[in-house]
């Protein structure tokens, strides 16, 4: 995800790029994760698909010996722009070495999940994205369906909770270094678009949308986390992780792809936190980096939720350690809160 101060603005207003070549690929048998395989734990890869009639693409990781039995299940997804090869699948890897069934998937029109056009988010489909992936493990013969819970990260943070606010079949759910997209792509970081700002993104993209009609295509945005210089150390940690060997996946738009120009739009009225109080009963587990430059999305959500509800702080971590860096990510506490809370 990389958005600047004036997110939508800048976005807006990028040179416009052809459409990319990029096509859902049919799904490789390859391990091609940026995590090593965890021999403890089976790897499937799945597919389902969701309301709107789009084939999402998944990876079903389950603990092995455990056949025969119907276990708790997690329905995994994010950051926002990344791909389930990358953090989503690492926490579904590690949740299953655990104990529990945990499906990692591609949200429509990214990765290997299938959509056209390519490279497109929406607050709406996204969030439905979760809750296919939740009709997906309620059906399977390995999960008892009265025991799924939901894991956000990042940008499928604030997607997760809203599934949730919604999909009452879901008895959990934890975020780990959340976004709220609606409000960032609406506001800017730290809420700095002005009324004005926003007016101008709305009639650029208001009016890209003439050229993408007229010709046929949409038009693409600049490439993901390129680095200039002189950008805040959050951006040079986006880097960090999407272009270099620790976290590069080619499928991932985070790594050097695009989204479409006119994205922002279907988020720009469709405030993703408005019933999150909804979600009582049923326990949220909001995860944090002490450092991280989006930790007032969490605390924000936090302060809106309803009982019961946890706020967890991570000592020192910026953003982006929470999707990869396991000494800090406090997966014996998401243990915990799933196996108390899907018992």
């Amino acid at each position: 995800m990389k958005l600047t101060g004036a997110g939508v603005t800048a976005l807006a207003v990028a040179s416009f790029l052809p459409t990319p070549d990029a096509k859902a690929t049919t799904m490789t048998s390859n391990w091609d994760k940026v995590f090593p395989r965890n021999e403890a734990v089976d790897h499937q890869k799945v597919s389902f698909t969701n309301r709107y009639g789009v084939t999402l693409s998944g990876d079903l990781y389950r603990p092995k010996g455990r056949d025969g039995e119907r276990l708790a299940a997690l329905a995994v997804g994010g950051p926002f722009g990344a791909v389930k090869e990358q953090s989503s699948g690492l926490y579904a890897q590690t949740m299953a070495a655990r104990g529990f069934v945990a499906l990692a998937f591609d949200a429509s029109f990214t990765g290997e999940s299938g959509g056209e056009p390519r490279n497109l988010a929406s607050p709406d489909i996204n969030t439905e994205d979760f809750m296919a992936a939740v009709d997906f493990l309620g059906l399977h013969p390995s999960v008892d369906q009265e025991r799924i819970g939901v894991i956000g990260i990042c940008g499928w943070g604030g997607m997760a909770l809203n599934a949730v606010a919604t999909d009452k079949r879901v008895k959990a759910v934890a975020t780990s270094t959340m976004y709220d997209m609606s409000r960032v792509m609406s506001r800017g970081y730290n809420d700095s678009v002005t009324p004005e700002q926003r007016a101008q993104s709305l009639e650029q993209m208001s009016r890209q949308r003439w050229i993408d009609a007229r010709n046929g295509a949409p038009a693409y945005g600049p490439a993901a986390n390129e680095l200039k210089g002189g950008e805040p150390q959050f951006l040079v940690d986006y880097h960090a992780y999407y272009m270099t060997p620790r976290g590069y996946h080619a499928r991932a738009v985070n790594s050097g792809n695009a989204w479409t120009i006119t994205t922002p739009l279907s988020f720009m009225n469709f405030p993703l936190m408005t019933y999150i109080a909804e979600i009582s009963p049923r326990p949220i587990l909001l995860i944090h980096g002490e450092n991280a430059h989006s930790r007032y999305f969490s605390e924000t959500a936090f302060a809106a939720a309803a009982e019961p509800k946890e706020l967890l702080i991570i000592p020192g971590a910026s953003h982006v350690d929470l999707y990869d860096r396991v000494d800090l990510i406090p997966f014996d506490r998401l243990t915990e809160f799933f196996q108390e809370h899907l018992s």
